[in-house]
């Protein structure tokens, strides 16, 4: 099962319906789509590159970034999507750790690796190697990969560390777009989905839904984010599905109070990627109404653990439709989830423990990295590192990584219980709280925050919501959290300012 034959199908059966959009431009129909992904493969195997190799897409937001992707497939070999606001080094190092054989590029990061010392070829889509390609003959069709060959290399965010490789197989994928039709959201021909998160990573991976359906993929000129230019794109061309990191969200909530947007076009808004507090999915839904869908997944198990439809996220009807929003839903139809203790028993409803997740859309392991892997996967249970709690109706809620959970006198403090009492402050815009070392209570709470509001009424706010142990113990204010490319706050610089600060 080659995933690079939806696309075929796609284009068999509709040649002339509208496929790639750069803005508001068209820029291949599904037929062109196809042919074009068939000729690189053509390419690919002319030089050299057979199946199972690695090929890099080192690109912004761009319509040539789908065919590079399903043109790698054609050929039979796999892909390894970097982010494109990485620094050169930082792509180098992927580039070195999947094996690639060439980088597929676009102005800006080609340049950047490039500079870095890159130790393969690079092909970037604006010169006259990209047309030539274009201009090579094509192969017949997708060469056959069995369910579990690789299709995508997934390198971690690496924010403790080097990143890893996730392996990513043809059936991972399959399974995980399938799903999407029975847990996430419903996609037709009529739909058009805007890529303004970066196509690396979630954004990117649920294309092959929309090629499924035959709907329209749009790269919004700019090749980013920017809020006015969704909800132009929105508007014209109607019917809009993205993902968004929850940052993202945000941005566009601060943009239409500030120019009476009202999401016209927009049909749903997958939100994933960090955790979306109450407060702000609560001020979303009353903007742009019920459009919001949630998914909690890894690049360990892609957009495949949990899931929450637009009707639950804009429920306020419900008795416990407030701590359901706080959550992330409930097990998608391939997986099982279960709350584990330390050593992996399942423990019963609303205790605290570690989030497992065992089915057909968790990876096979690290590539290359056998260490990483049996740390990571336990009796074919993948251990995700988060620390949560399920109740009697499957609903999950996330608390924080294990490695957040702040022990301050032999008691548990879940960061992301206190950011949201932080966050209902009129004062405070964003916040991140860590623990400190403390020689007596083992860690204390410091909450960073982004805001005007005093600490004392800080201090008065939390009292009034939470246990006096698990108010902080200092407030540092900044003017912004140090984020990654992907919009997650990096807590491990917040701990380093503190350690600065001693």
């Amino acid at each position: 099962m080659n995933l690079a034959s939806w696309l075929q199908r796609r284009a068999m059966a509709d040649p002339a319906r509208p496929a790639l959009f750069r803005g508001r431009d068209r820029v291949a129909d599904y037929g062109a789509f196809a042919d074009r992904a068939a000729r690189l493969a053509g390419w690919l195997a002319a030089q050299g590159i057979a199946p199972g190799d690695r090929v890099t897409i080192f690109m912004k937001n761009v319509p040539d970034y789908l065919i590079a992707l399903y043109g790698i497939w054609y050929a039979g070999a796999v892909a390894v999507p970097i982010n494109a606001k990485l620094h050169g080094r930082e792509a180098a190092f992927i580039l070195g750790n999947s094996g690639a054989l060439l980088a597929l590029t676009s102005p800006g990061p080609g340049e950047a690796l490039a500079e870095a010392g890159a130790g393969c070829r690079l092909l970037d889509i604006s010169g006259e190697g990209w047309a030539a390609a274009m201009a090579h003959d094509p192969v017949a069709a997708p060469l056959h990969r069995a369910p579990d060959d690789l299709a995508w290399l997934f390198y971690t965010s690496g924010t403790t560390g080097r990143p890893k490789g996730v392996m990513i197989s043809h059936r991972m994928l399959t399974v995980m777009s399938l799903a999407y039709f029975a847990d996430v959201d419903a996609a037709s021909g009529e739909d058009c989905t805007i890529y303004a998160a970066p196509m690396s990573h979630g954004a990117g991976i649920y294309n092959m839904v929309y090629v499924l359906a035959g709907a329209r993929h749009v790269c919004p000129a700019s090749g980013g984010f920017d809020a006015a230019e969704i909800f132009d794109l929105a508007k014209h061309f109607g019917r809009a599905h993205m993902f968004a990191a929850p940052t993202m969200v945000k941005r566009l909530c601060t943009a239409a109070k500030a120019t009476g947007e009202t999401g016209e076009g927009i049909r749903s808004v997958v939100y994933g990627g960090g955790p979306m507090y109450v407060a702000d999915i609560i001020e979303a839904v009353g903007l742009f109404g019920p459009v919001f869908i949630q998914i909690y997944g890894q690049g360990e198990c892609p957009m495949g653990i949990t899931a929450m439809g637009r009707a639950e996220v804009a429920d306020r009807s419900h008795p416990d439709w407030r701590k359901r929003l706080a959550g992330v839903g409930r097990a998608q139809s391939p997986v099982q989830v279960r709350i584990g203790d330390a050593e992996g028993r399942a423990l019963g409803p609303h205790e605290a423990g570690e989030i497992m997740v065992r089915g057909d859309v968790v990876m096979p392991g690290y590539w290359q990295n056998p260490q990483a892997s049996a740390e990571t996967l336990k009796d074919g249970w993948l251990m995700t590192g988060d620390i949560g709690f399920m109740d009697e109706h499957g609903y999950v809620t996330l608390h924080d990584r294990s490695r957040d959970v702040i022990i301050t006198g032999g008691s548990n403090v879940y960061p992301r219980e206190v950011e949201e009492v932080l966050l209902t402050h009129p004062g405070v815009s964003e916040v991140a709280v860590v623990g400190r070392a403390h020689p007596e209570w083992g860690e204390e709470v410091v909450a960073f925050v982004v805001g005007s509001a005093d600490p004392a009424a800080l201090d008065r706010h939390c009292i009034a919501s939470i246990a006096r142990f698990k108010r902080p113990k200092e407030y540092v204010f900044l003017s912004e959290l140090p984020k990654n490319n992907y919009g997650k706050v990096l807590k491990t610089g917040l701990r380093e300012l503190l350690e600065e600060s001693k």
